[in-house]
C-alpha cells in the first residue's frame, strides 16, 4: 500500500516538531507539505537545523488549494482559534484533518466560545455544524469513529491522562458522580514554544506552582467526555501544577467508590479489561506507581490504582508524555487509524532511561 501524504501546518511549534519527528521514517505516512505563516518562504534547515528533513523542504504559506494538491491528510498544530479558519476549506477539498488545538473538542460552537472567549473575540467563527461532526480523538475510546472521520479533534494533554484513568470507572458506574478531584502536574513544554514569562528558566526552575485553580479550560473538556461515559452530567475539580521539568504529565484522580467492598486489585482488573486491546496503555501492578520518566518520549500511558479502605476513596494515577501521547503522538495514532494502519505504526512505546 502506498504511503499516505501528510501536510503539517504549524510545523515549527512543539506540536509540529514532535509530529515531524514521529513521521520521519514512518512506514505508512510521509510528510509532503510543511506550512506556516511567519516561517513561510524559509528552508526547513534555517528554522530547525537539529531536525533535518529529506530535501530540506521549503515552508509554504498554508493555502488550502496548495495543501490539497500535495497531501491526503493534514495535521494542524496551530494556536486555538486559527485551525478553524482553515478546516472548512480543507474539508471541502476532500482532505481529512487532525486538529491538535481545542477548536473542535466541544460538541457546540457556543461552548467553545464560552471557554475560549478571548480567542473567540479575536477570530470570529460560524462553523457550528463542524463542531458537531468532529470526532474526539481519544483512540482507546473512539477508534472506530476515528477510522472513518473526516475531522478529528485531538484531546488536550490533561484531559488525555485524566480520562484514560477515569472513564472505565464512570462507564461501569463504580464511582460516585460527585466529589471527583483531579490533581495534575506537567512540564514547561505544555505552555508551547512562544515566550512566556512564567516559563522562563529563572521562574520555573526549582519551583512547583498551581495555576488555573478554578475554571481551567481543560476542566470543561474533561467534564464533557466524562459525562458522556457516565450517562449523566459530571462536575469535577481539576487543578494543574507546573513542574520544573521539560516534558511529562502525571494526573492523580480521587473519587469515591460506590461499593466499599471493592479492593485495589478489583479495580486493576477492571482497568486491564477496559484496555486489553489498547497497545499504548499499560496497567501497572497494585503498589507500583507511575513516573513521568517511564513514559518520556513515548506514546505510552501508564495507569495504576490504589484504594484507601479507610476512606472508601479510589485513587487512579496516569502518566504520559504531554507532547507525545498528550499531543503529537496521539495525533499520529489518529492518522494511523484514518489511513488504515496499525494504531502504533511509527510510534515509540519504550523510553530511553534515565
Amino acid at each position: 500500500m502506498a504511503s499516505k501524504r501528510v501536510a503539517v501546518i504549524g510545523a515549527s511549534g512543539y506540536g509540529g516538531l514532535q509530529t515531524l519527528r514521529l513521521l520521519d521514517q514512518h512506514p505508512g505516512l510521509e510528510v509532503s507539505f510543511l506550512g506556516g505563516e511567519r516561517s513561510s518562504g524559509k528552508r526547513w534547515s534555517e528554522l530547525v537545523p537539529f531536525l533535518p528533513l529529506p530535501g530540506d523542504p521549503l515552508v509554504q504559506s498554508p493555502d488550502p488549494a496548495a495543501i490539497a494538491a500535495a497531501a491526503d491528510l493534514v495535521v494542524l498544530s496551530l494556536p486555538n482559534g486559527l485551525a478553524a479558519q482553515m478546516v472548512p476549506a480543507l474539508l471541502e477539498r476532500g482532505l481529512r484533518v487532525v486538529d491538535l488545538s481545542a477548536d473542535y473538542r466541544y460538541r457546540s460552537l457556543e461552548q467553545w466560545k464560552e471557554v475560549y472567549a478571548s480567542e473567540a473575540r479575536e477570530v470570529p467563527r460560524s462553523d457550528d455544524q463542524l463542531c458537531g461532526q468532529a470526532v474526539y480523538g481519544l483512540p482507546e475510546w473512539h477508534a472506530e469513529a476515528i477510522r472513518g472521520a473526516k475531522l478529528v479533534a485531538a484531546p488536550g494533554c490533561f484531559p488525555t491522562a485524566s480520562l484514560l484513568g477515569l472513564l472505565p470507572f464512570l462507564q461501569q458506574g463504580l464511582i460516585e458522580s460527585q466529589g471527583i478531584v483531579i490533581d495534575a502536574k506537567t512540564g514547561a513544554s505544555g505552555g508551547g514554544r512562544a515566550a512566556k514569562e512564567h516559563l522562563l528558566l529563572a521562574e520555573a526552575s526549582e519551583a512547583v506552582a498551581p495555576y488555573g485553580v478554578v475554571g481551567h479550560r481543560h476542566t470543561s473538556e474533561i467534564e464533557q467526555a466524562a459525562s458522556q461515559a457516565a450517562g449523566q452530567a459530571i462536575q469535577l475539580q481539576f487543578t494543574p501544577h507546573l513542574m520544573p521539568m521539560v516534558r511529562g504529565l502525571l494526573a492523580t484522580i480521587y473519587c469515591r467508590l460506590r461499593d466499599p467492598g471493592l479492593r485495589a486489585e478489583d479495580c486493576r482488573v477492571l482497568l486491564e479489561a477496559a484496555y486489553r486491546h489498547a497497545p499504548c496503555i499499560e496497567v501497572l501492578p497494585v503498589g507500583t506507581y507511575p513516573s513521568t520518566k517511564w513514559v518520556r518520549q513515548t506514546n505510552r500511558a501508564l495507569l495504576s490504582v490504589q484504594v484507601d479502605e479507610r476512606t472508601g476513596q479510589l485513587i487512579v494515577m496516569a502518566a504520559i508524555d504531554n507532547l507525545v501521547k498528550g499531543q503529537a503522538g496521539q495525533g499520529v495514532q489518529c492518522l494511523n487509524l484514518m489511513a488504515g494502519l496499525e494504531a502504533t505504526s511509527g510510534l515509540p512505546l519504550l523510553p530511553f532511561y534515565p
